[in-house]
This record gives C-alpha cells, structure tokens and sequence, in this order.
C-alpha cells in the first residue's frame, strides 16, 4: 500500500509538473512579431494605438513603425508643414530627423503662421485638418476707430482676444485664407457671442448693454474658392452670452497639391438702424463631420 501511494503521489507531482511546464510554453501577445502587430496598428484610430502601445514591448515597438503613423498624416503633410515652419519661431519644429510619430504628435500641437493671425492642427482622435483665423486676421470696417470697435483680452479666446463692437451702422467683415489643405470636404464657421463676458467673484457673467438691432435684420454670410465653390446663407444672431459657430458654408478640396484660397464675409448693411454689442472671436475651418459636435458648444 505505502508503494503504491508513493507511485500515485510521484505521478500526480509528474502530472503537475508537465501542465504546468505546458500552460508556460502556451504563446502569449508578447510573442507576437512586431511587424504583424503593426499591420493590425494601422487599422486602429490614435488613441487606440497609444493605449495598445502600454500592453508589452511588442505592442510598444509596433506603435512606433513610420508606417503605421504615415497613415494617420495627412498625404500632404509635408506641405502643412512646409507652410507653418514659414513662421520664424516654427524653423527648428520639424527636424529631418523625426520620425512620422513625432510629427504626427506636433502637427497635433496648434501651430501659428501668417504672423500669429492663423493656426492649423491636425485633431489628435481622427488625424483631420483644423484651422481657425483670429480677429486680427480679419478685415473689419471701422475696427481702428474706438467708438465703434475696443480689443478685449480674454481667456475665452484662443488668441486671448476678441474685436468688440458697441454700435455701428455699417457692419463688413471679410477675410481670406490660402493654404494647402489636404482632400476633403471641409466647413467654414464664425465664433460669436452677443454681449461682452467677465469675471465677477469667480463668477461669469455677460454684460448685454450694447446688444441691439441683429433681430432687425438677418446678418449675410459667403465664402467663395480659388476653383469656383460658392456658398451663402443667412440667420439672425439672437441668442446672448454664448459663444456660438455660425456655419457659413462648405467647399471641398480635390487636389491638395495646390493651394486652395477660401475668401469669406459677414455682413448686415442696412442702414436704416445701428446694432452693437456683438464679440467677433475667430473664424474656423473643420472638417465637415465636425458639424454635429460644434453644435454641442
């Protein structure tokens, strides 16, 4: 009986041994190729790349394959960057040396150009194409004298300053943009807000004093291409203390090659009465699937 316990307990420990040796030998994602967890990568939006990259040294390589980041970049990107590393502060940004995840993830970072009026970024989820024009980048009627127009610093702002308008007759903004945007349909907005906001006791508030007359009359908006897209439509601005992105219109670019040149207006020319009281923040081009989500702000 005591042998044939000790065989019983030898084959047990035997049996143990081999699963276990066995449940060690199983392949794991670690064993993966590189080269084949990156092919998977590339089918896989930015975030979802980088939360991959944490999982082990495979993933962590694979999420660093050029090609895997060349295809997230626009397929101009080369000339996005040629355009913004005009800017003399951007000349050391893009070094020949980095590699397509890095300028993936600077292209991401808001860049300036034209003198600080513009910035483009690339949105950090869908590698789409973002460009907004400050105020100072526009063409406003009578913006240099103060009894119709004042610059206001503010937070609210991503150029920390907005054109305000207390009273006018004659109410004109136009501007233009050239730039080598890449394939897609693309939208054009104004961010405005009736009435002039602050801090009060930590508190925002919104003074309307000057807000008059844009219930009168709609306000006008166009925009026209380089290649011949027109657009126009036109609406009441009616609703205070709240930044708002009024669609202008969209225009679509087939050759990003060569750049397209987008000229846009706002206008309320009447002058049988003044309005006032408008912020005029930035204009803003986003790709058209943006639409839904702006009208959440």
């Amino acid at each position: 009986m005591g042998t044939t316990f000790s065989i019983l307990f030898s084959s047990s420990r035997t049996t143990t041994t081999t699963s276990t040796t066995s449940a060690s030998s199983k392949p794991s994602l670690g064993d993966l190729p590189e080269s084949c967890v990156a092919s998977v990568l590339v089918y896989l939006d930015p975030p979802e790349i980088c939360k991959l990259a944490l999982l082990n040294r495979a993933f962590r390589g694979a999420s660093s394959a050029d090609f895997v980041w060349e295809s997230k970049l626009p397929p101009n990107y080369s000339s996005v960057i040629h355009r913004v590393s005009d800017h003399v502060d951007d000349d050391d940004d893009f070094p020949e040396y980095l590699c397509k995840r890095d300028i993936y993830s600077r292209l991401c970072c808001p860049k300036s150009f034209d003198g600080g009026s513009k910035k483009v970024w690339l949105d950090k989820s869908s590698g789409k194409f973002c460009l907004s024009i400050s105020s100072n980048g526009l063409a406003i009627t009578g913006i240099d004298d103060r009894r119709y127009w004042s610059r206001l610093q503010t937070e609210e702002s991503r150029f920390c300053s907005v054109a305000y308008l207390q009273q006018i007759w004659w109410f004109e903004v136009d501007g233009e943009v050239e730039f080598p945007f890449p394939a897609g349909t693309y939208s054009l907005f104004f961010r405005l807000q009736l009435g002039r906001t602050s801090k009060k006791f930590g508190r925002r508030v919104c003074n309307t004093e000057h807000v008059h007359g844009w219930d009168l009359k709609p306000v006008r908006f166009q925009l026209s291409t380089s290649d011949g897209q027109k657009a126009a439509t036109q609406c009441y601005i009616n609703e205070p203390g709240r930044w708002i992105y009024y669609h202008v219109g969209d225009f679509t670019v087939v050759d990003p090659q060569t750049p397209t040149t987008v000229k846009f207006s706002m206008t309320q020319i009447d002058c049988t009465h003044t309005k006032g009281g408008l912020c005029v923040d930035s204009v803003f081009v986003y790709p058209s699937e943006f639409k839904d989500w702006l009208k959440l702000f």
